[in-house]
C-alpha cells in the first residue's frame, strides 16, 4: 500500500503542476512577467527585468501649410507721421480712387493757409470763364503768382472761393479775410482731395486735360525760384505723378504743402499740408514733407 500511495501522490503532484501552468496566462512582452509554479503548497515568484517602457508614438502633426508670401503691411502709423514734422502741424490724406475711400487720414479737417493750392480753384474759374488755357497752365506748372493775381482779380477774387466751395462741397474752404491775398484762403486736406476728385471725374474733358497736363509738367522750380519738387516728386521715384505745391512764409509759420495724383490712371490722390516753425528753412521743411510722403508708400500698390 505504501508504494501504491506514493505513486498516486506523484501522479497528483504532476497533474497539479500541469493544471497550474494551463491556468497562468503567458506574460505580455514589455510588461513585468510573473511565473507561478506549483511546488507542493508553496508559490514561487520570479521577477524578470522589465523592458524599458516604449514612448508613446508622437501624434502626427497636420501637414504644414506653406506660408503664403503676404503683402507688406499697409498699416500706416499716423502718430509717426505727425512726429515727422517736428514742432509743426501736419495733415495727411491718401485717397484710393479704385477703392473709392481714404486709406490714410490724419487731421484731415484741420485748417491751413492755402498758399498756392488755391490756384486749383482759380484755374477752374478761369477756364470756365474762357481764359486762355496757356495762361492757366503756366500759372499751375510754374506756380506763377503774377498770373494768379491777374486771374484772381479778373474773375471775382474771394467770390471764386465761395462759388467753388459751394459747387464742390468744400466745407472747410473759405476766402481770405483780405480780398487781395488769395494765398490766405483757408483749406483742409479733405477739401483738397475733393477738388482733385472733381477735376478727375466731373469737369469737361478740355478742362481736365488743361489742368492735368499742367500738373504733370510741373517745373522743378517755381517762378519765384523756389524748388517745388519736395514732397511727392522727391518721394515716389519713377511712379507717375501730377502735382500742385504750396509754400509761404512768414506770417506766424512756414507753410509747405504737397498735393497731387499718383500711379497708373491717377489711382491715388495724396495731400500733405504742413505748418512749420518760421525758423525752418525751405530745404529742411521740404525734406520733412518728403519724409511724410515716403511713409505713405507702403499703402500704394503700384510701388
Amino acid at each position: 500500500m505504501g508504494k501504491v500511495s506514493g505513486v498516486f501522490l506523484l501522479v497528483g503532484l504532476c497533474l497539479g503542476a500541469i493544471i497550474a501552468m494551463l491556468l497562468v496566462p503567458p506574460a505580455r512582452p514589455g510588461s513585468e512577467a510573473i511565473a507561478v509554479a506549483a511546488s507542493g503548497a508553496s508559490e514561487v515568484t520570479v521577477d524578470v527585468e522589465s523592458a524599458p517602457a516604449e514612448s508613446p508614438a508622437p501624434t502626427p502633426s497636420p501637414p504644414s501649410k506653406s506660408a503664403e508670401p503676404g503683402k507688406p503691411s499697409t498699416d500706416i502709423d499716423t502718430k509717426a507721421l505727425a512726429e515727422l514734422v517736428d514742432g509743426g502741424q501736419v495733415s495727411v490724406v491718401l485717397y484710393d480712387r479704385t477703392a473709392k475711400k481714404s486709406t490714410v487720414s490724419l487731421k484731415s479737417e484741420r485748417s491751413y493757409t492755402s498758399a498756392s493750392l488755391v490756384k486749383l480753384l482759380i484755374a477752374l474759374e478761369a477756364l470756365q470763364a474762357g481764359a486762355p488755357p496757356s495762361s492757366v497752365q503756366r500759372m499751375l506748372s510754374a506756380s506763377d503768382d503774377d498770373i494768379a493775381s491777374r486771374l484772381w482779380t479778373a474773375y471775382g477774387g474771394p467770390a471764386i472761393v465761395t462759388r467753388w466751395a459751394l459747387k464742390i462741397g468744400l466745407g472747410g474752404t473759405h476766402p481770405p479775410e483780405d480780398p487781395g491775398r488769395w494765398g490766405d484762403t483757408r483749406i483742409t486736406a479733405a477739401d483738397i482731395v475733393k477738388i482733385y476728385r472733381y477735376v478727375l471725374d466731373q469737369v469737361s474733358a478740355g478742362t481736365r486735360t488743361t489742368i492735368m497736363r499742367a500738373l504733370s509738367g510741373a517745373t522743378e522750380s517755381g517762378s519765384d525760384g523756389i524748388r517745388q519738387y519736395f514732397g511727392v516728386p522727391d518721394a515716389v521715384g519713377s511712379l507717375p505723378w501730377s502735382i500742385k505745391q504750396g509754400w509761404a512764409c512768414c506770417r506766424g509759420s512756414r507753410i509747405l504743402h504737397s498735393s497731387g495724383v499718383l500711379g497708373k490712371d491717377n489711382r491715388y490722390i495724396v495731400v500733405v499740408l504742413t505748418s512749420q516753425p518760421t525758423s525752418t528753412t525751405y530745404a529742411s521743411g521740404g525734406k520733412r514733407v518728403t519724409d511724410v510722403v515716403k511713409a505713405l508708400l507702403p499703402a500704394i500698390d503700384d510701388m
